[in-house]
């Protein structure tokens, strides 16, 4: 029965729809050292998203369209600035792990590249809860790196808001892990706690 037609003071089993503000942003690349793999100040993440490519074949009067290869897009999460832990530092740490250098006298001949990126970083989760705190959704991007690091908007001595800071991931893939099986799809169902999933 759909939650807006049912009476929620007769079945503590019921369950609220999926709400925007319950869920948890998981770095795991970030140690105990920079604050813990979860990241308590995130404010808001986006999930991932994903486009399929077409072709088109002409025949005759006629247009045909084709399905191409899947392309996921970029994941923006934005941070405020806690300043223990320090995440102008931590991400900082993070770019210099990935293999750049600044350049200097004493510099090594390192350049970034994918396996160190996405070491630095670890793991990205990005998963949905209910009000208990039980795992709904469980985004995890595969092989992540930090594309874009904003540290925040410009400085005023007017505004009294909390310093933020925006990045923006670039990864391979995303899988999902899900709380409750699908709907039908086709003559069949998937199995009920992955998809995504390889």
């Amino acid at each position: 029965m759909p939650f807006w037609s049912t009476n929620f003071g007769e079945s503590a089993e019921l369950k609220d729809p999926k709400r925007r503000f319950r869920f948890t942003v998981e770095f795991t690349g970030i140690n105990a050292a920079q604050g813990g793999s979860f990241l308590w100040y995130a404010k808001t993440a986006a999930k991932p998203s994903f486009t399929v490519s077409s072709t088109e074949h002409k025949y005759l009067n006629h247009t045909y369209y084709y399905p191409g290869s899947v392309s996921w897009a970029e994941v923006t999460i934005t941070l405020v600035d806690p300043a223990e832990p320090d995440m102008t530092a931590t991400f900082a740490d993070i770019l210099q792990a990935s293999g750049y250098q600044v350049p200097t006298d004493s510099a090594k001949f390192t350049t970034i590249s994918k396996a160190k990126s996405a070491s630095a970083l670890g793991s990205v989760i990005v998963t949905q809860i209910d009000s208990d705190g039980n795992e709904l959704d469980k985004w995890t991007l595969m092989n992540a790196f930090v594309q874009d690091v904003k540290f925040g908007d410009s400085l005023a001595y007017g505004d009294d808001e909390l310093v933020e800071l925006s990045l923006t991931l670039k990864y391979d893939w995303a899988t999902c892990e899900t709380a409750n099986p699908s709907v039908a799809v086709g003559e069949g169902t998937t199995q009920g706690t992955e998809f995504f999933k390889v």
